[in-house]
């Protein structure tokens, strides 16, 4: 199953920096890990801003859950699922 996701990171500003620092270093780390096994295959960033838009492909709604929350930044991430279906005019 497709899902295109958009992600709003909002980092609280009192967050110690070497703190900030150590959950992007784990952040990139396990997304790197997902676009390697070709569950997230597609990670754009929204420009001018801390989001992106990326499209998921995993087996389940329930799957998608599980690596959303698993994502280090997940608790200061505003995030909008749009479940994806083949297009009838598509000629991919």
């Amino acid at each position: 199953m497709l899902y295109l996701v958009r992600m709003d990171v909002n980092l609280p500003a009192n967050l110690p920096e070497d703190q900030a620092t150590a959950i992007k270093e784990k952040e990139k780390a396990y997304s790197q890990g997902l676009q390697r096994d070709g569950r997230w295959p597609h990670l754009w960033r929204v420009v001018g801003q801390y989001a992106n838009y990326s499209v998921f492909d995993v087996e389940s709604n329930d799957e998608l859950q599980e690596l959303l929350q698993n994502l280090p930044l997940f608790p200061y991430m505003d995030i909008e699922v749009t479940a994806l279906a083949k297009h009838p005019s598509s000629i991919s």
